[in-house]
């Protein structure tokens, strides 16, 4: 591995930024499946809770768990952090401010925060770099968190981090204990669907866009371009929020609208993605210089705020 990608990873975003908290996450453990039963702890997953109160633990192995969320998360906390705490240092402060302890293994249902994937993934990423190891958030799809396997996908984000021991990226699951058949801190690549080769196999009709669910209720081929564009901003660290979108592709109308050229410069996009580590330098490339990838919506920013798109180059 090329030292100028590791030490690209090695880099904070500003939702990794663990400046704030660094001393603290250096003193968290080292053991990468400690570390990660560590976080969940602290966590209730959005599904939890909402299945909590459904008395639905068809996804769940422990309902005792799911009947304590019910019972013990206060009705006027937070549904959901995702929309409030975008950043690891934003996550971890809240943690803080309901328990002054910080990170416990006891931690109260009450005092946690609910978040899902990405937000956990931010969070151990940064950690990671704080303690000098190389690491990436990773979009993309998985079913192995489900009952019942089938053909059925719903998108998910994990982590990879460096093992420079072994000269490998290793795969990361740490939004919960799984219960599952592999380990999921050292996870085959089979066991995760990449978005780069879902993306593509679905354009070259090997695959359906059905069977890929985002958020349990939405599937199509603008749902996996979006968990294509967070991947993308992901490798190149800026691990967007669900919030945010392409600004050439920030409805469904605009994105049923794309040109046939347009739609095969993500295909180029995705085929770079690949291989991203032999690929580097031209996704960086694109990054930095390709503003229709490049630049995105938010919840206040729109397509009359982008000035640089109306330029003509």
């Amino acid at each position: 591995m090329k030292e100028d990608i590791l030490d690209f990873y090695l880099k904070m975003s500003i939702y990794t930024n663990y400046l704030p908290y660094e001393d603290y996450y250096k003193s968290l453990p080292d053991n990468i499946e400690e570390l990660s039963k560590l976080l969940y702890h602290q966590v209730i997953h959005r599904e939890e809770l909402i299945r909590s109160y459904l008395n639905d633990a068809s996804r769940y192995d422990n309902i005792n768990e799911l009947k304590k969320i019910k019972e013990e998360y206060p009705w006027y906390r937070n549904r959901c952090d995702d929309d409030i705490l975008l950043t690891a240092p934003a996550i971890t402060a809240e943690l803080f401010r309901q328990d002054a302890r910080g990170f416990t293994m006891g931690r109260e249902v009450k005092d946690r925060v609910v978040i899902t994937c990405r937000y956990v993934s931010v969070l151990l990423a940064s950690i990671l770099k704080a303690k000098g190891i190389p690491a990436r958030c990773r979009s993309g799809y998985a079913n192995y968190f489900l009952k019942e396997r089938g053909n059925t996908y719903y998108d998910h984000w994990i982590v990879q981090y460096y093992d420079k021991k072994n000269k490998r990226w290793v795969n990361v699951d740490a939004d919960n204990d799984y219960k599952v058949d592999f380990n999921q801190w050292d996870f085959p690549h089979k066991e995760f669907r990449w978005i780069a080769e879902v993306w593509l196999d679905v354009r070259k009709g090997k695959d359906s866009h059905e069977n890929y669910i985002h958020g349990d209720r939405l599937n199509g081929l603008d749902n996996l371009a979006y968990a294509l564009f967070f991947d993308f901003h992901a490798l190149m660290n800026d691990e967007i929020s669900y919030l945010f979108f392409p600004t050439v592709m920030d409805s469904k109308d605009e994105f049923f609208n794309l040109e046939a050229y347009e739609l095969e410069k993500i295909d180029h996009l995705a085929e770079l993605m690949l291989d991203p580590d032999k690929n580097f330098d031209e996704l960086r490339y694109l990054f930095r210089n390709d503003k229709w990838l490049r630049v995105i919506n938010t919840p206040l920013l729109g397509d009359y705020d982008h000035f640089e798109l109306k330029k003509t180059d």
